[in-house]
């Protein structure tokens, strides 16, 4: 009987969403199957899962270097981002905040609505074509100002910019400002340090580097305290109401531990993959460029490649196409799409929006034979476009 051959699905959309490791699911299951007390109880059954709460939380502080009371488990990025951005504004009483139009819009749509409310009047730091901010106006910004909520991302998760998180943190010091940067996409794939970022907030959602869905964490330096967003319960020491995730959490830690454990080999194997997309796709493709700083190795995200790609009516179905040959890939932030509305990043950096879009994230699981199939596949359709 002849075989039967199929074409390989290559998944390439590792900034929205990463396959759980093997390893992560294994912590979690007990905490499904056996250990199904509230960590809340007192008795023996809640005791054991309040016990692997704590060394959770243990062990991301350590990797962190925080200390344990500093971290708090949310249902995510989204949910942290939140937290501290409302929590900072109404505690503080703070009247002014800064950000830029290139922020995922958990911060973006957070400081927004609290701008429409008129609890805050909102800055925005410039930056160039290629989305670099201005830290001289940050500079100006924090300096018109008495006492600013400052929140930039460390790394973008459409184009891959890398922002200097450290040089920011210290013009926020400088002007006493409360710093938060969402570290969503390089949480698990850099090594952060709170003491020497000296933010007072930052942020991690375990589906990111290989964790599960719906489980993430908000650092919140012991020099503030905020309200909590979510009211009720006293979990997580009144930061955060209602019964936690355990098995989830369980998953967070181990996920980051994972991460952290082989993180350099991670990071070498991936930006080889990258460096691969790049050259074939400029060998392959006539005209095809790259937003924002996604091409340069060392001030983007080595997870992160944006394409820009020749203007062509198959610009419209792009994704649709790359689909149906079993290549998953986005076409700008995750968050967004099915819907109807075009990147905001791509949009805030004046992109043309003739030409083609494409975001490739990639992850330890991913291979060079997968480079080759999904540039093979981008390069067919191009070489279809008339001269």
């Amino acid at each position: 009987m002849t075989p039967i051959h199929t074409q390989p699905s290559v998944y390439f959309d590792n900034a929205a969403t990463t396959p759980l490791d093997p390893e992560v699911l294994d912590a979690m299951l007990p905490f499904m199957r056996e250990h199904f007390g509230n960590p809340s109880s007192i008795h023996g059954h809640g005791r054991k899962v309040r016990a692997a709460l704590e060394n959770a939380r243990k062990t991301i502080a350590h990797l962190i270097n925080a200390a344990p009371a500093e971290i708090s488990f949310t249902s995510g990025g989204t949910e942290a981002d939140n937290c501290a951005a409302f929590g900072s504004i109404r505690t503080f009483g703070l009247k002014h905040a800064i950000t830029s139009r290139l922020e995922h819009h958990a911060v973006l749509h957070t400081l927004q609505a609290l701008e429409k409310g008129g609890e805050i009047e909102l800055s925005y730091v410039r930056f160039d074509e290629r989305g670099r901010l201005d830290l001289g106006h940050l500079d100006e910004l924090l300096g018109s100002h008495t006492r600013s909520f400052v929140s930039l991302m460390h790394g973008n998760n459409e184009i891959g910019n890398l922002n200097d998180i450290q040089a920011i943190g210290e013009l926020c010091k400088q002007h006493g400002a409360v710093f938060h940067t969402d570290t969503v996409q390089t949480m698990g794939h850099y090594r952060h340090d709170v003491r020497q970022l000296g933010t007072h907030f930052l942020v991690g959602s375990a589906h990111k580097f290989h964790g599960p869905k719906g489980a993430g964490f908000l650092y919140t330096n012991s020099e503030v305290q905020v309200q909590p967003l979510i009211h009720g319960g006293s979990q997580e020491r009144n930061q955060r109401a209602g019964t936690e995730n355990v098995y989830g959490v369980v998953g967070l830690a181990k996920a980051l531990e994972i991460a952290y454990r082989h993180m350099e080999q991670h990071h070498q194997h991936i930006q080889g993959l990258k460096d691969r997309f790049i050259a074939k796709l400029r060998a392959e493709i006539e005209d095809v460029q790259f937003n924002g700083m996604s091409a340069e190795a060392d001030q983007s995200l080595y997870t992160v490649l944006s394409v820009s790609l020749p203007p062509s009516d198959l610009n419209e179905m792009l994704l649709f196409n790359l689909d149906i040959n079993h290549v998953s890939a986005s076409g700008g932030s995750a968050c967004t799409s099915g819907s109807n509305i075009g990147s905001h990043v791509l949009t805030a950096l004046g992109c043309d929006p003739a030409r083609g879009a494409v975001r490739f994230s990639m992850s330890k699981y991913n291979t060079a034979d997968e480079v080759d199939y999904a540039v093979e596949q981008l390069a067919k359709m191009y070489r279809r476009v008339p001269a």
